[in-house]
């Protein structure tokens, strides 16, 4: 109709003409990401699994040489044309080999994991001495921080003292992963003089089958009876040296039951590694405590010092813990940092356009910024970030520049205000003139961290947290804006 005013059209002249839209949108956004940020995973660094697998072969007592020749060999020339593998690597060290496969980036995982342990479970060629291979997928640690266990202890007792704080540290609600670190392995030795074999007319093999064989803890089946069914069981496992030292071995002539302590000295003791560590000139071990599922760096930093304050006090002087590497005090100093800086450009802000233009502006474009970066958290889930050193560090990076457009729109209306327009108008034409400029400057934005999200391999796990937040910041802040 001619003689009516043709109301304005378009999604940004119905959002402005609609506060309860606007309103129940900018909650959706504010609480909604609230929700998410408590349900986003908190970690120190990006957990990620890496494309490469590794084959790991415990061969107790040969030299590199003969891991080499006996294990590694073997398992390059089984693994190295299997779909998908880029690369083979080997190390072969005193008692042990490792093969890593690096994988072609983007393949499947678990399925070139089942081909390499079908690869190596046809492998014959083992040393009878070698133990099972362990087949698996490479990860990335997700320690939050180490427990040193030091004093003038023996290797034993020290070992002891550090199994019994790692058991303390799991019995904590807030903690359920503790590792022992590198160490020296438990062991019994035997050693049967040759004079001794040759008076009882014994053999070492035959001595150490003896051993072998009543070392076995096995089920054996069932019986099935009147009374039931029954299940039978040998219960032989031994695990100290006092339980080896009355083994029986054989029966004398003279009706005589020869045990393993009549011919050979028993004792506990440690493997021989070129493994050693110390604390302040004293003997150590550590102690990874590690984040597992929901678990937070910082909880479980607070945990464990808390379970290192109550056994410090119970231990004798000369012997303590000290908590080493807690990854979780430069966590804490990135979120503070983040804290200051929203704080100090929410501040600036709302101070400066309350002086130069007015109050009410300053305070919605404030807010806008706050929608923006709370509002992201509704997108984490679907481009599996969470909150961690990097992603901490592209929200820092994003507050400078996420301010931009809100006061670019916000400047318009109010100069548009003050040339005489109503205020509805104002908001209406102000928003629509600067749309295109805005939209190009935010996509152009979005396009210089776009490429983070395919650098391929580990550093790519790591740098596709920062687009995945700053790309979520920016086209909040963009619809938030307009």
């Amino acid at each position: 109709m001619s003689g009516q005013e043709e109301r304005p059209r378009g999604a940004i002249a119905w959002m402005a003409s609609n506060s309860i839209a606007a309103n129940l949108s900018m909650l959706i956004l504010l609480v909604g990401g609230l929700i998410f940020s408590t349900r986003v995973t908190q970690e120190t660094f990006p957990e990620f699994n890496l494309d490469s697998i590794t084959v790991r072969v415990p061969y107790p007592g040969a030299s590199p040489e003969e891991v080499e020749q006996g294990i590694l060999l073997a398992i390059e020339d089984r693994t190295a044309g299997i779909l998908d593998v880029k690369k083979v690597s080997s190390q072969a060290l005193e008692g042990v080999g490792t093969v890593t496969l690096e994988l072609v980036t983007g393949s499947d995982r678990g399925r070139v994991l089942q081909d390499v342990k079908n690869e190596v479970d046809r492998i014959i060629t083992f040393p009878a001495e070698a133990e099972e291979p362990v087949v698996s997928i490479a990860n990335a640690e997700r320690t939050v921080l180490s427990v040193i266990v030091h004093g003038d202890l023996s290797p034993a007792s020290l070992r002891l003292l550090a199994e019994r704080v790692r058991d303390r540290l799991i019995e904590h609600p807030e903690i359920t992963l503790a590792e022992l670190g590198a160490s020296r392995e438990h062991e019994i030795a035997v050693e049967v003089p040759q004079e001794r074999l040759r008076a009882y007319d014994l053999s070492l093999p035959g001595v150490a089958n003896r051993i072998r064989q009543a070392a076995l803890e096995l089920p054996g089946g069932e019986v099935n009876t009147d009374a039931g069914e029954v299940l039978l069981r040998t219960q032989e496992r031994r695990e100290l040296a006092s339980q080896f030292a009355d083994l029986p071995l054989v029966t004398t002539t003279s009706g005589t039951v020869l045990r393993l302590r009549d011919i050979a000295e028993v004792h506990d003791g440690f493997s021989e590694a070129d493994v050693e560590a110390t604390f302040n000139g004293l003997p150590a071990l550590e102690i990874f405590v590690r984040r597992v599922g929901d678990e937070t760096p910082i909880a479980i930093s607070s945990a464990t010092r808390e379970v290192i304050a109550e056994i410090n006090r119970e231990l004798p002087t000369g012997i303590g813990l000290e908590p080493w590497n807690d990854q979780s005090v430069s966590y804490s100093e990135r979120l503070d940092l983040l804290g200051r800086n929203a704080l100090l450009g929410l501040g600036l802000v709302l101070l400066l356009l309350g002086l130069f233009l007015q109050p009410r502006v300053a305070f919605w474009v404030t807010v806008g910024i706050l929608i923006s970066v709370v509002g992201s958290f509704l997108v984490f889930p679907a481009t599996n970030a969470s909150i961690n050193m990097v992603s901490l560090f592209a929200f820092i990076v994003t507050l400078g520049i996420v301010v931009d457009d809100a006061i670019i729109v916000g400047e318009n209306i109010f100069e548009r205000q003050q040339a005489g327009e109503p205020p509805l108008q104002a908001a209406i034409n102000g928003a629509k003139e600067m749309a295109t400029p805005v939209v190009f400057a935010v996509l152009t934005n979005i396009a210089a961290f776009m490429p983070l999200f395919f650098v391929p391999g580990a550093s790519g796990n790591i740098f596709r947290q920062i687009p995945a937040v700053v790309v979520s910041v920016f086209a909040i802040s963009l619809v938030e804006s307009l």
